[in-house]
């Protein structure tokens, strides 16, 4: 459901459900709850209800901090492997113009051929949640092909050759990094303990009595709102490959790689 709402929907127009749906909910529910019991106005618990709602609170911003600051670092990540497998390539592409030409066209073919195999075909699949290692499985051993039936001869090429090596084994150690972030997403007990806590928490805001309907519908609404942009954020932030805020190709795409396009 979230990947679906993240490649289908812009970013807006989800928070509109998101943030929109808990706030109309909220206020609703606090609506129809002091239509059944209009002696909560009168805040006889607030005392207790206070307390309960600044413990509550406390423990569930607490852990709703947690998990966005884990997953921002996650966006992060994924966005540093990304660029570290475009220099890589990038690299890659520059060490081996000292190759005489045959052999330099022969590596760029593999460069290209395994980029435009990433963004056309892998980015979409994870996108979708589903990355599939044996895609782009090819191309990666065209690449190591290019390079070890290749033979250097003079000592700057032997300089050069050896770096390429280093450049191409870096790609694989990143592409493996990014196709296991692209599969991640927010262990089941932490989503529960997320959107739980929502539904948890919410409900507690409609006992505490206020004399003003709209000063209470007000109280209400405004929780109901922060509750609800963070979980937009934890939404959003869970999937660092899909939706309008993500990790994107743009690094396949420029210097060296650009001749590729």
């Amino acid at each position: 459901m979230e990947l679906w709402l993240l490649n289908n929907l812009p970013t807006t127009a989800i928070a509109a459900v998101i943030v929109g749906g808990v706030i109309i909910l909220a206020v609703a529910g606090s609506a129809l709850t002091h239509r059944m019991h209009p002696q909560l106005a009168d805040g006889e618990h607030n005392d207790m209800v206070g307390v309960v709602l600044g413990m509550y609170g406390a423990i569930y911003g607490i852990i709703l901090a947690f998990v966005v600051v884990t997953l921002w670092t996650q966006v992060q990540d994924a966005d540093a492997v990304v660029q570290s497998e475009a220099s890589s390539l990038a690299q890659l592409t520059w060490d081996s113009e000292v190759f005489p030409p045959a052999r330099r066209d022969r590596v760029h073919a593999a460069v290209g051929a395994y980029t435009h195999k990433v963004v056309d075909v892998q980015w979409p699949l994870m996108r979708t949640g589903k990355p599939r290692y044996s895609v782009a499985q090819q191309q990666m051993r065209d690449l190591f092909t290019s390079l070890q039936t290749y033979e250097p001869r003079t000592e700057r090429e032997k300089a050069f050759y050896r770096k390429a090596t280093d450049d191409l084994n870096e790609v694989v150690t990143q592409r493996r990094a990014r196709m296991t972030i692209a599969g991640q997403e927010l262990p089941g007990l932490l989503k529960t303990l997320v959107y739980g806590g929502a539904l948890a928490f919410i409900p507690l805001t409609f006992l505490y009595g206020i004399s003003s309907r709209r000063v209470q519908l007000l109280f209400v609404g405004s929780v109901a709102a922060l509750i609800g942009f963070s979980l937009l954020l934890v939404v959003v932030l869970d999937h660092p490959f899909a939706g309008n805020i993500s990790v994107d190709t743009a690094a396949y795409k420029v210097g060296p790689l650009a001749q590729f396009w």
